[in-house]
């Protein structure tokens, strides 16, 4: 199995992609396959990204009301959730969460909004000016995440500061339609094209558990790698009560680790952060994440749920780096 393990890292190095039939090995991996997986993808981590590992964070910038449909999401006007809903925060609120962040040892922070788009007009222009504001008085890399963008509002948010764009495709297209069917995934990558045309590095990934298919998990690696995204960030389904799919079942933690480790043999050169739904999903192998192939993770908490103990994560990451 090393042998073919190696054989692999090899065949990648040389710049020649996984198939999917090689993918679909990675995904159905136990035992000591696995492990020799898991040592070709930290491998490939650390001859392209270093050993270093990093963090980063959100702020939940505006909160519910959102008119799309997503069957996973806390904040859609479909499901039926307890959450806080607010308008969007003031440039002052969310620049004490930038500079919280900054202060935790993020590298990265990202204004997160509820709802389709950020329309041109007040709100649009609001968060240009906080992005702004965040670029001035702090030294963090700025990023948002405001639904679905066209090239002219793609300019405007680079010009104001904005270093990333972060826009996921959530799941395989063919699972798409299972999930959300208030706005297409060609929207979505369209989406992801004009932050590039922009000038902006694209943060983009999606979330397991949803019901997809082993197949489908490789289907979205597989586009990720053609649409040359910078970042994935890798979400795991945590059940919301009074959302579709509050019922799904837990991916195990050793799901979590194929995927993880998938990813990193399907985008070597690509940052991989383990997002939310780590803990619920991987309880006590969280720390394993970085042994998989992920060079980052997110601290903090999430749009509508809790992260883990700060203080427990970065002592997780100290830990990792020897």
């Amino acid at each position: 199995m090393f042998e073919l393990v190696q054989s692999y890292v090899e065949q990648i190095t040389a710049g020649d992609p996984l198939s999917a039939d090689q993918a679909m090995q990675i995904l159905t991996a136990e035992g000591a396959a696995l492990t020799a997986f898991m040592a070709g993808a930290q491998r490939l981590k650390e001859q392209n990204l270093g050993t270093r590992v990093g963090s980063c964070a959100i702020v939940n910038a505006k909160s519910g009301h959102c008119a799309e449909n997503c069957s996973f999401c806390a904040q859609s006007i479909h499901n039926n959730t307890a959450i806080e809903t607010y308008p969007l925060k003031s440039s002052a609120d969310i620049l004490l969460d930038a500079i919280a962040a900054q202060n935790q040892g993020s590298q990265c922070f990202s204004i997160v909004t509820s709802g389709t788009r950020v329309e041109p007009g007040a709100e649009f222009e609001q968060l240009l000016e906080t992005i702004r504001i965040l670029r001035q008085q702090t030294t963090i890399t700025i990023s948002a995440s405001i639904g679905i963008l066209d090239i002219e509002s793609a300019k405007a948010l680079h010009g104001a500061g904005c270093g990333t764009y972060h826009h996921n495709l959530e799941t395989a297209r063919s699972f798409f339609p299972e999930i959300c069917t208030t706005h297409s995934y060609d929207e979505d990558v369209a989406t992801i094209q004009a932050a590039q045309k922009a000038g902006m590095e694209v943060c983009c990934g999606g979330i397991f558990g949803l019901g997809e298919s082993l197949g489908q998990r490789i289907e979205m690696g597989l586009l990720l790698q053609q649409l040359d995204v910078d970042s994935v960030p890798i979400n795991f389904l945590n059940p919301v009560p009074g959302t579709r799919l509050e019922h799904n079942e837990l991916l195990t933690p050793y799901d979590c680790l194929r995927i993880i480790c998938l990813y990193r043999y399907l985008l070597p050169h690509k940052r991989i952060t383990v997002c939310g739904g780590r803990g619920i999903n991987m309880r006590d192998l969280q720390g394993a994440i970085f042994m998989a192939g992920a060079s980052s993770m997110m601290i903090g908490n999430y749009l509508t749920t809790a992260g883990r103990n700060l203080q427990t994560d970065q002592q997780m990451l100290v830990d990792v780096t020897g």
